[in-house]
């Protein structure tokens, strides 16, 4: 599994549905991007320039949302993922 270093997270992406709710199906390039996911791994946390370790806000299994353009896709395994900084995220979705 991915290790994220320092203060990135890692997020498995929500796919979106291929179907409008009136039944149209869409076009990869009709979709919008996806703005929610899942938090599979988080880093230890943010340094501060005196060297103190600021715990990340978020834990492994949050689902979260996040800016359309945040983060860098990354295949592991067969599997997509983004990886971003936390403070990227927007929210955790309870």
């Amino acid at each position: 599994m991915l290790q994220p270093i320092g203060d990135r997270v890692i997020i498995e992406v929500e796919d979106q549905p291929e179907e409008t709710v009136g039944g149209i199906v869409l076009a990869d390039n009709a979709k919008e991007k996806p703005t929610q996911g899942k938090v599979i791994a988080v880093g230890a946390g943010r340094v501060l320039d005196s060297g103190e370790r600021v715990a990340p806000v978020v834990q492994e299994g949050d689902n979260v949302m996040f800016d359309k353009y945040a983060g860098t896709k990354v295949n592991y395994a067969g599997q997509e993922y983004l990886v971003m900084h936390e403070n990227d995220l927007l929210a955790i979705v309870k």
